[in-house]
Order: structure tokens, then sequence, then C-alpha cells
């Protein structure tokens, strides 16, 4: 458990966060967004104990982090963005050396780790020979060596390829089932993927907090249904579209001469469902259907509304 309450942190005259107040149960992935110079990067050195809260108080299992660092770190495993590993040792000796200054059993503790992280191709490989995907994974099983509870990843797969990406996060997940896991990222799309709950930072502000189906739906729960037709029926198909129970409005958008199709931008009420009728109705019509999409609001669209005028 994670508990931040009514936490600040100025340097000199300028305040980077602005009472901030949260806190995440055991088992649950969350993502810390927010533009740069938001403030998360900030918040993140409080929690890890890395900077002492100008104002407010970071607890780790109840154990205030700043009265009782030792402790409170203990509990924490913290990946930085460009994670501090010495590439000129093996990933092996590395792991061992890192083991025993936990003073954990490396016999037991790496390959534990290398199993868990994905390294057996690697561990016999200097560290500076690697993939940036595979130091990705040494700095993991380095954050993992004391068997935290709570793990704070800053951009786990930030230069990563998109086979690389992935397997990131398929060890996130399954890491997250028994740890709390912190993820600070810029991707978005990462954050809809692996996190059930996002906490959004800006201007020093905690502007939202909450699980990500409930943030898409904070500005609003309006979709739009992009339909391509034949463009010389693309007039009859939106006087078709408009009479659907559920559609707010229909516009004819721009015409595709190549093709001679032409898209048709549907905008609904609020939660309607209206793709089967409005199909239907096309079809019977006699309007030739192409294609049929519908885009509701993303993760993307919230972060900008909430972050823009900030």
């Amino acid at each position: 458990m994670i508990e931040v309450s009514h936490v600040s942190r100025n340097f000199g005259d300028f305040r980077a966060v602005n009472d901030v107040s949260f806190s995440i149960p055991t088992g649950q992935i969350v993502g810390l967004l927010g533009p740069n110079g938001a403030g998360k990067t900030t918040t993140m050195r409080m929690i890890t104990g890395f900077l002492a809260p100008t104002s407010g108080s970071v607890k780790i299992d109840g154990i205030d982090i700043c009265e009782n660092p030792v402790e409170a770190k203990k509990k924490i495993g913290y990946m930085p963005e460009s994670a501090p590993l010495y590439g000129e040792m093996i990933v092996e000796d590395y792991l061992t050396y890192i083991a025993n200054m936990y003073g954990q059993n490396p016999v037991e503790k790496v390959p534990a780790l290398c199993k868990e992280c994905g390294l057996k191709e690697v561990m016999s490989k200097n560290i500076s020979e690697l993939s940036r995907g595979n130091r990705q994974r040494v700095a993991l099983a380095h954050a993992l060596m004391n068997d935290p509870e709570i793990l704070i990843l800053d951009e786990p797969t930030s230069g990563l390829d998109p086979n690389q990406v992935e397997d990131v996060r398929a060890i996130i997940r399954e890491i997250g089932k028994t740890r709390t896991v912190i993820v600070s990222t810029h991707i978005l799309s990462e954050v809809e993927t692996i996190c059930s709950r996002a906490i959004i930072i800006s201007g020093g502000k905690l502007v939202a907090d909450s699980s990500i189906e409930e943030l898409k739906n904070s500005i609003g729960t309006s979709s739009t249904v992009y339909i391509t037709v034949g463009t010389e029926k693309a007039e009859s198909a939106a006087e078709l579209a408009k009479s659907i129970t559920g559609v707010a409005g229909v516009t004819v958008g721009a015409k595709d001469g190549e093709t001679g199709l032409s898209q048709l931008v549907v905008s609904v009420n609020g939660e309607a469902e209206i793709r089967p009728s409005l199909i239907r109705k096309l079809v019977e019509g006699g309007i030739d259907l192409y294609e049929a999409a519908i885009n509701k609001n993303s993760l993307e669209d919230v972060f900008h509304t909430l972050t823009e005028a900030k």
C-alpha cells in the first residue's frame, strides 16, 4: 500500500508538486501520467525517498518514508528510465553482486530472476553488449532483487522495438499480480494495455485519478461512426443515417476520386449503439457499404482535455 497525503515540493520559489494525494493498494498496476514538467518525476522521487516533500507525507505500508527511510525503502524496487548498470560486467556477475549488496542469497535469487525476467540467453554476456531491451530486463531484475512489495518503473519500454515492448509488458503484467506497480510513461496506449487505473498530474496538481474506463467516460460518452460508401449515393446514405434513433448528426466527408468512395461521419448521442440499425438501414436502402468503424474516447483524448489548459 502506498499512501501519498497532501504532498508538495518546492524548489526555491517554484512549486513543482502542489498538494497531491492518492493511495494505491497491493496488486494494482497504476499508470502515472503527465506532460513534461508536470511534476510526475518529482512525485516518483518523493515516493521512493530520493526527495523529501516540502510538506505532506508518503507512507509505504504505514511506514513514513521520511521518518523511517531504511525500512520503507526495503519495500520498494525502482527502475529509472536510464538505469545505471555497470556495462563492463557480465550479467550473471552483475546480478550476483547486486544480490550480495542486498543481503540476498545469489544462488537462489539470480536463477529465479533470470527466469522471471527472461535473461537466460544473455547471462554470460557483458552488459555493454546487450540490446536496450535486454538491458531493461537486467535493470528490472535489479529492481526486483530484494523482492519488493512495490515496484516503480520510469518509462520501462522507452526505445524498445515492438517485440521487446510486448515482452516487457508481459513481465510487468505478471509482476503486477502480486505487487503494487507504478508505471510512469508517455506512451498512453501502454497504460491502456497494462494498467487498470491512471493518475494524471498537470501543473504540479492531481487532475485525474480513476480507472481507465471511468477516465474515458469523464469527457463524455459520445462516439463517432465512420461509414464508407459509393460517392454517387453518399447524400442518400446521409439522409438514411439521419433517420436512425441515436444519431446526432451526419457529415459527408472527403470524396476519393480514384476509388469513387466517400466517407460519412456519423455523430452518436451518448452511449447509443447505432451500428446494427445503421448498417441494416443502408443495405435495405440499396447503399453499397464498404466499411463501418467506430471511434470512442481514448485515454489520449482524456489526457489532452485535462492537461492542455493546465
